[in-house]
C-alpha cells in the first residue's frame, strides 16, 4: 500500500512537468520539428499529420529504448566495477537465458511494430482517389534539369526551365521568379501523374513531407489534398546529373478563383494542349523500337 502511494506521488510531478513542457511546444516542435506546420493553421496536406505522427512516435519509442539501454549499461559499469583490493577476473557467466530471450524478442517486436505501422500509413498515403473523386489532374514531367506541368482536365500546360543563379550565385541563391511553378487549388482532391523524360528523378515538395521517384517509361501517382494556401519549395531528390542541385520548382496553393485565373493566363498565352515524353533522349534503348546496329563482320 505504501509502495503504491509512493508511486502515485512520484507520478504526479512527472505528469505535471510533462504537461507544462508539452503546453509550451509549438506546432513544429509537437510534430517532431518537421516542416509544413504553422501555429494556428492547418497542415500543408491531408497526409502531413499522419506522417509526422509516425515520425514522432518512432522517435519516442527509440528514445525510450536508448534511455533503457544506456541506463542498464551505466548501471552495469558502476555496479560491477573493480573494487579496491580485488584481483583476478570476475566470475565468468556463459549464458543467461532470460536476458538472451529478452534482447532477442524485444527488438523483434519493435521491428515488427515499426513495419506494421509504416505499412498501414503507407497504404493510406498511397491510396489513389476514385476516378470520380479527383478534382484536379496534373501530369508532372521531369527532365534534365527542370519540370513541365500538364493541367489535364483544363488542357493547358506550363513549360519549366532550369533554375538560374542570381547575382549572388556564389551563395547558391536562384531567381525564384523563373522557377517552374505548379499551381493547385486549396481543398481539392489532387492527383499527380509522375513521368520522366530521360533519367530517374524524384518529385519532392519539402513541406508536404512526401516524395516519389519518377522512372522513364513508368508512371507513378501521388494523391493528396492541399489544405493550406502558400508557396512551397520543391526539388528533385534523386541525383540525376551535373545540374541536379538546380532542378528546383515551386508549388503554389491558392484559392479556387486564383487557380482558375492561372489556367486562363496559360490559355491566353497560347499554352493549350498537353506536353509529353516524346522528345526524350532514350530513343535508342532496347525495346523502344529503334533500329538495332548491325554487327561488323
Amino acid at each position: 500500500m505504501r509502495h503504491n502511494r509512493r508511486l502515485r506521488w512520484a507520478a504526479v510531478p512527472i505528469a505535471a512537468t510533462l504537461s507544462l513542457v508539452l503546453a509550451g511546444c509549438t506546432q513544429a516542435q509537437l510534430n517532431g520539428f518537421l516542416p509544413g506546420f504553422v501555429e494556428g493553421e492547418p497542415p500543408t496536406t491531408n497526409h502531413a499529420e499522419r506522417i509526422s505522427g509516425l515520425w514522432v512516435t518512432s522517435w519516442i519509442v527509440l528514445l525510450i529504448v536508448g534511455v533503457v539501454t544506456w541506463g542498464l549499461t551505466i548501471w552495469a559499469v558502476i555496479a560491477y566495477r573493480r573494487r579496491k583490493g580485488q584481483t583476478g577476473l570476475p566470475v565468468q557467466l556463459r549464458y543467461n537465458m532470460p536476458i538472451e530471450v529478452f534482447y532477442t524478442v524485444v527488438p523483434l517486436i519493435l521491428v515488427l511494430g515499426f513495419f506494421a505501422f509504416t505499412a498501414r500509413d503507407q497504404q493510406a498515403i498511397e491510396q489513389r482517389f476514385a476516378e470520380d473523386e479527383v478534382d484536379v489532374q496534373i501530369e508532372a514531367i521531369a527532365k534534365q534539369w527542370a519540370w513541365d506541368f500538364n493541367y489535364v482536365d483544363e488542357d493547358v500546360y506550363s513549360v519549366g526551365v532550369q533554375a538560374r543563379l542570381d547575382e549572388d550565385g556564389a551563395a547558391g541563391s536562384v531567381v525564384q521568379e523563373e522557377l517552374p511553378t505548379l499551381v493547385l487549388p486549396v481543398g481539392a482532391n489532387v492527383e499527380i501523374a509522375l513521368q520522366s523524360r530521360d533519367v530517374i528523378h524524384s518529385f519532392w515538395v519539402v513541406d508536404f513531407l512526401y516524395k516519389k521517384d519518377m522512372f522513364p517509361g513508368k508512371t507513378n501517382y501521388m494523391s493528396f489534398v492541399p489544405e493550406r494556401e502558400g508557396t512551397y519549395a520543391g526539388k528533385c531528390a534523386e541525383l540525376c546529373g551535373e545540374y541536379h542541385s538546380l532542378m528546383l520548382f515551386n508549388v503554389e496553393v491558392v484559392s479556387q478563383d486564383e487557380y482558375e485565373a492561372h489556367i486562363d493566363s496559360l490559355r491566353a498565352a497560347g499554352q493549350v494542349g498537353q506536353l509529353s515524353t516524346e522528345y526524350d533522349r532514350n530513343q535508342n534503348l532496347p525495346g523502344t523500337g529503334a533500329p538495332e546496329l548491325e554487327e561488323e563482320e
